[in-house]
């Protein structure tokens, strides 16, 4: 459920349920995708969140692929534990576990933040053994426990095998200090944050491996400051875990800079969205202090792919305004075109209308594809590779839609074969890239929050064309036409059968080229809208509105220029637009803003 989605569909819902309801409806839904088959390839398709080997980290002898992680708080009753595993996080929570079920308090909404209560819910150890027994993680996962002492030590016996460290709680020390551990796993102590003082830490057992600085409901991001500047003047050479109190990407990156190794969203998670541990993966890579990778190779073969396209389209289009229809195509009717116009002229313009629609939308892949290759590839984007590849495939097998009626379009073919060297070597020369996007965006601020009403537009956009991409090429291998074809023709498919049988045929072959163009337009609008999104790319921005603007005005006037008008017939043409100019009004300041706005 990425961030364009939750605030602009699902929280404005769901926030008028209960913390507990509106957690438990999400978690199940999420948890449901992500078991059922490719489940997990759509919330990586919708979500991208792999992370830079850069963010990798390794703390006793446990590898994080990146420092972020969330609390149970969050997934107390592990209902949605299969679906947290694919949405970019470093580790995962479990519990807190207790041996028997426990009940607890339910956490509570006011003014915006969710507040959890000391005393947590649980479904017990058999519980969370069968639940463990059924997650397939690849992240670390940290068990926190809470019982009596023999409970403690039977807990750790039976989750060893599924725990890579556990927590235990610092009201616990007593019951625990003088118990001889055989640990087998590393074992961290849970501090609430405002208790942390000189004394406390003075008396940390030696069992203990490491610290937890947990929230309350009294404390805050300067709260866990300040624990952390005691921890650090104190010397201990312990690793730190902070917990909550991140709501913005700026949050976790204090706590970085402050000591923490580790952190664990809770509250902040729900308020800000799942697109959290994204943004904060983002403004680490941003940091200067990481240096900035050399330029991929194999990137200008890929624009070379880009730009020989829109050569193709600008020809395309200069012989659909003109000529209309090409010497093969008139040995393939054994008629010319003025032959055609004698019998129904607006055979030719209906010809006209696909071919120019075809060439536009061929210009806008091109153009989207040259900026993907010159200001994604080249900056080592694996999401930009994975963009043009899966919508250049998608075009190179649009190919196969024109046998259905028996006109093959041979130059077509050449054209594909001229294209595809320069597009294999691209993908070749990248098909190590493994570069994830950084972004200036530290904070919740009004402009990012606008931003995502511009995203949502452009990914219902990309959705759309995808869609008409289907139904356009459905209906070319099959009916051919429809009724406002038919009404603007003036003649039904017999007549025209009737007249020369090879027609259709040839009709059929621009409607399947087009929807074939308009598929794998829309894949390319779509995948930079989910992956491509960050504050300060405003060369995405530019993509959009020089990418738009050929499909756009060669749809629309080429309809108007032959008369072709009919309301029912644009109306999806009138809805596409509109999503074009609101996600470029409404996305315009985020990714053009380099630095942060002064609130």
């Amino acid at each position: 459920m990425p961030d364009w989605s939750y605030h602009v569909v699902f929280k404005p819902l769901l926030s008028k349920l209960s913390p507990y309801h509106s957690r438990e409806f999400i978690h199940r839904r999420m948890n449901h995708i992500a078991s059922i088959p490719f489940g997990k390839e759509l919330i990586n398709f919708l979500g991208r969140e792999e992370s830079s080997p850069l963010l990798k980290k390794e703390i006793q002898l446990i590898t994080y692929r990146n420092s972020i992680g969330l609390s149970g708080k969050i997934d107390p009753l592990l209902s949605g534990t299969k679906a947290f595993s694919n949405l970019g996080f470093g580790f995962l929570e479990i519990g807190p576990v207790t041996k028997q079920p426990e009940v607890g308090v339910k956490p509570s909404r006011a003014d915006g933040k969710i507040t959890f209560p000391s005393k947590m819910e649980s479904i017990g150890l058999e519980a969370t053994l069968q639940k463990l027994k059924l997650l397939e993680c690849n992240q670390p996962l940290i068990i926190r426990l809470r019982g009596e002492k023999n409970e403690i030590v039977e807990m750790i016996h039976s989750l060893s095998s599924y725990s890579d460290l556990f927590i235990i709680e610092y009201d616990m020390i007593d019951k625990l200090e003088a118990f001889d551990f055989q640990k087998t796993k590393p074992i961290y102590l849970a501090i609430p944050t405002n208790k942390v003082d000189e004394y406390l830490l003075g008396t940390i057992p030696s069992f203990i491996s490491g610290l937890v600085l947990d929230e309350s409901a009294s404390t805050n991001i300067e709260t866990h400051l300040h624990a952390l500047e005691l921890i650090q003047k104190q010397n201990l050479s312990l690793p730190i875990i902070s917990v909550g109190e991140i709501v913005e990407p700026i949050d976790a990156l204090k706590l970085f800079e402050a000591g923490a190794n580790l952190v664990m969203l809770s509250g902040g998670y729900v308020h800000t969205g799942p697109g959290l541990v994204k943004r904060i993966k983002e403004a680490q890579l941003s940091s200067s202090h990481l240096a900035s990778t050399p330029p991929a190779y194999g990137w200008f073969s890929y624009w070379l792919f880009g730009f020989l396209m829109l050569i193709g389209g600008l020809i395309a289009l200069s012989v659909s305004m003109t000529t209309i229809i090409l010497p093969y195509d008139e040995l393939f009717l054994q008629m010319d075109r003025a032959s055609l116009a004698l019998f129904n002229e607006r055979i030719l313009y209906f010809m006209a209308h696909d071919r120019v629609t075809l060439a536009g939308t061929m210009i806008s892949g091109a153009i989207l594809y040259m900026y993907l290759a010159r200001y994604g590839i080249r900056s080592q984007l694996l999401w930009a590779k994975n963009a043009i590849d899966i919508a250049a495939i998608i075009g190179f097998l649009g190919i196969l839609l024109f046998i259905g009626f028996g006109y093959f379009d041979w130059l077509h073919l050449i054209f594909w074969l001229i294209l595809a060297p320069f597009y294999l070597h691209g993908f070749l020369k990248t098909r190590h890239l493994k570069g994830t996007p950084k972004s200036a965006n530290r904070n919740n601020h009004m402009v990012w929050k606008q931003a995502l009403y511009g995203q949502f537009a452009f990914v219902l956009l990309g959705f759309s064309f995808i869609l008409g991409g289907i139904i356009i090429s459905y209906i070319g291998i099959t009916h051919v036409f429809v009724a406002t074809d038919l009404f603007y023709l003036c003649m039904p498919p017999e007549t025209l059968d009737t007249f020369n049988q090879q027609l259709i045929p040839v009709i059929a072959h621009d409607r399947a080229g087009f929807g074939s163009a308009l598929l794998s337009v829309g894949l390319l609008v779509l995948m930079i809208s989910l992956w491509g999104f960050h504050q300060g790319q405003k060369w995405v921005w530019w993509a959009y509105l020089f990418g738009g603007i050929p499909a756009f005005i060669s749809g629309l006037a080429i309809h108007y220029a032959i008369g072709y008008t009919s309301y029912i017939h644009l109306l999806p043409a009138y809805f596409a637009l509109v999503l074009y100019l609101v996600g470029l009004l409404l996305s315009y300041r985020f990714l053009h803003l380099m630095k942060e706005p002064v609130s």
